[in-house]
């Protein structure tokens, strides 16, 4: 099982960029992926989610409107369109699976610890 983080890149505010994450050895059709990010300093935070299985998707309220979650399961890639990006989305972003299950909702998306594989992660740097 793999996950590989790509796309970081730095970027002026206001800018975009689209990360990928590309899974290896188990399906998007039973595992849900999630964006998570750390900042230097700051506890790891989660962005978004997406369960292919059923379509829902997830976001932190301070992404909410400006990033896109989206998942290409013929390629098993889920991908993160970040849009209008700020200095404070500067971080190191992971993209981790967790196996879906009816526990899986807008409450309870963001519960790093029950995701069971992690990717490397990217640098995503925003300056102002």
């Amino acid at each position: 099982v793999q996950l590989q983080a790509s796309g970081g890149g730095s970027v002026q505010t206001g800018r975009s960029l689209r990360l990928s994450c590309a899974a290896s050895g188990f399906s998007l059709d039973d595992y849900a992926i999630g964006w998570f990010r750390q900042a230097p300093g700051k506890e790891r935070e989660v962005v978004s989610a997406i369960s292919s299985s059923d379509g829902n998707r997830y976001y932190a309220d301070s992404v909410k409107g400006r990033f896109t979650i989206s998942s290409d399961n013929a390629k098993n890639t889920v991908y993160l369109q970040m849009n209008s990006l700020k200095p404070e989305d500067t971080a190191v972003y992971y993209c981790a699976a967790v196996r879906v299950g009816a526990w899986f909702d807008s409450q309870t998306f963001g519960l790093a610890s029950e995701y069971k594989y992690w990717g490397q992660g990217t640098q995503v740097t925003v300056s102002s």
